[in-house]
């Protein structure tokens, strides 16, 4: 089956070197631009994405295949609707396993990787996590509604590859009504940002407008700050893969009682058992994480 993703690996590659070129020539203060640190780092969690997709994959086509077999109804995917419907109906799974990765800190503690950089440009983009394989639960939908797995991996590749160019600072604002429908490098920043206002926010893959469904949209009106609300202040990429994780145990221990231990597993980052109410908006809570943080 074609791999999209390995396919665009050299675009990507040759647009991080151009972009960097561009800051070289064209420095602007109030943009962070590239650091050789942080540029190998992100493209080092690359690689071991990679690598690590070998097996996923796997895993995940033969869990979609075995749905799809027993569904009584499959998409007509010879004709162009339903590949028009799978787009927007995979946007919706990836919406909501990014927001699942933001509001479960077990679920954090993998995709923390992708938010660690305190810069934004395209190899931020290639900073991706190794340990994602509970994301295929949101795709299950998909095959239960008769799309075969091989479409639904398809739209997941075009997905990470839209949202490769919308890492970057280079792209200011686009015209209103491309910004009111899809995810761009204004709405992407924002989710990028630790500012307390910015967290938590837009999640959407190539549109926007399950964010503007949800109530987690914010647009960009304040310049943004980059990373975590903590940061990791480390370059060794198994340090940025493994440290949320080294909290979670560190937690876990001294946690008093089991209903405890399961709050640190799997409420919001940064819950302590005497923090506010689930209730209180998402930005609030996670703004006392040590390791939340907000612009994929």
């Amino acid at each position: 089956m074609f791999d999209l993703i390995k396919a665009a690996i050299p675009f990507f590659i040759a647009l991080v070197l151009i972009e960097a070129i561009a800051y070289h020539f064209d420095d602007h203060e109030d943009q962070p631009g590239y650091d050789a640190r942080d540029t190998a780092t992100s493209l080092t969690m690359g690689v071991g994405n990679v690598v690590m997709n070998l097996g996923w994959k796997l895993v995940m086509i033969a869990v979609l295949a075995a749905v799809y077999s027993v569904v009584p109804f499959h998409m007509p995917m010879d004709q162009p609707w339903p590949w028009a419907l799978l787009i927007v109906a995979e946007d919706l799974c990836f919406y909501a396993s990014h927001r699942s990765g933001h509001e479960i800190r077990l679920l954090w503690a993998s995709h923390v990787v992708h938010h660690s950089s305190q810069h934004y440009n395209l190899s931020t983009a290639l900073r991706q996590e190794w340990f994602h394989m509970y994301t295929v639960v949101f795709w299950v939908p998909l095959a239960l509604v008769g799309f075969p797995p091989y479409a639904i991996v398809l739209a997941q590749a075009i997905s990470l590859v839209y949202q490769f160019w919308i890492h970057t600072e280079k792209i200011r604002k686009l015209p209103r009504p491309v910004e009111f429908l899809f995810n761009t490098p204004s709405h992407h920043r924002v989710h990028h940002g630790a500012n307390t206002g910015y967290l938590d926010r837009n999640y959407g893959g190539i549109l926007i407008i399950w964010d503007r469904m949800f109530g987690t949209f914010r647009e960009e009106n304040e310049r943004v700050v980059y990373g975590l609300t903590k940061n990791v202040e480390s370059f060794n990429p198994i340090r940025v893969v493994t440290h949320e994780w080294a909290m979670i145990v560190s937690d876990l221990k001294s946690a008093p009682d089991f209903r405890t231990k399961l709050g640190y597993l799997f409420r919001k980052p940064g819950w302590e058992p005497n923090s506010e109410p689930e209730e209180t908006a998402a930005g609030e809570i996670q703004a006392e994480s040590p390791e939340v943080k907000t612009p994929v």
